[in-house]
């Protein structure tokens, strides 16, 4: 399972992947600033399962220019290819601003209209909201964030990242109890759009470029195989050759010795019978 995190900076997204993740993966930033400068991905075992969570930095913050951005989306894209299963769109239980509608914005002109199928609206800060307030109530009198979650099937949830009230864990406010209830939330989706992935012109030209880049590697891999063949056939005809020369000149070596040797005994023989009958 791969999913996305969405969101400026600021409203909790590497808090929310290292709960779902169950451990500490990704830094938290305790500034204004963000504190994922790109993206990452990291995956655990969750439930019995292999997540894959993949935290972007502040990508629709107003203040960063168009050109920082797209790198950010397409390396976004080359961490989850061939596709994210799911997007979690990050919110924090706060005025919805201008700034919020401009996630909202970039979402779609990134990611197009078809990514809010894939989505699922998540407000962190869940301690914000009122005793007994539940998430509904709370976006119920917002006709931005109304329509949003509309867009999203309904899907929408909230978690507190402090783990507070964790000793009560079927609590609608408990953290352990937020996160199994989003996580069902992302299965049943998943089943509803039958196991399939998120994709566009953009992700298939990334999936693409990365298929090519696995054939260029192969290529390259079999042809440093062959060359290494050739080269150790042809180490090994030299060696042949070297050793086939050496053997013949040790042969050339011992006849000439052997001859030198018969030689030498037949004249010592001749000069040994000559002085006899002398």
């Amino acid at each position: 399972m791969r999913i996305v995190m969405l969101g400026k900076t600021g409203v909790g997204k590497s808090s929310v992947a290292n709960t779902i993740l169950g451990e500490n993966v990704f830094q938290i930033g305790r500034t204004a600033n963000s504190a994922t400068s790109e993206c990452r991905s990291e995956t655990r075992r969750v439930d019995g399962r292999d997540v894959t969570l993949i935290d972007t930095p502040g990508l629709f913050d107003t203040d960063r220019p168009e050109e920082e951005l797209k790198p950010e989306i397409v390396k976004c894209f080359t961490e989850c290819s061939p596709g994210p299963h799911a997007f979690i769109i990050v919110f924090k239980v706060d005025r919805f601003t201008v700034q919020e509608q401009e996630v909202i914005n970039k979402i779609n002109q990134y990611f197009s209209e078809e990514a809010f199928k894939y989505a699922t609206v998540l407000f962190t800060y869940g301690d914000q909201l009122e005793e007994e307030q539940t998430i509904e109530e709370y976006f119920h009198n917002n006709q931005r964030l109304s329509d949003l979650v509309k867009k999203c099937g309904g899907r929408c949830h909230v978690i507190d990242n402090k783990y507070w009230k964790d000793n009560q864990p079927d609590d609608y406010r408990s953290n352990q109890f937020q996160v199994k209830q989003l996580m069902k939330t992302i299965d049943h989706m998943i089943e509803a759009n039958k196991g399939s992935c998120y994709t566009n012109k953009v992700l298939q030209a990334v999936e693409k470029l990365r298929q090519e880049e696995e054939k260029q590697k192969a290529h390259k891999v079999h042809v440093g195989i062959s060359v290494f063949k050739h080269k150790k056939k042809t180490a090994d005809d030299e060696y042949e050759q070297t050793y086939s020369s050496i053997c013949h000149i040790l042969h050339l070596i011992v006849n000439i010795f052997l001859f030198c040797l018969l030689f030498s005994i037949y004249y010592s023989v001749l000069f040994t019978c000559s002085t006899r009958y002398s």
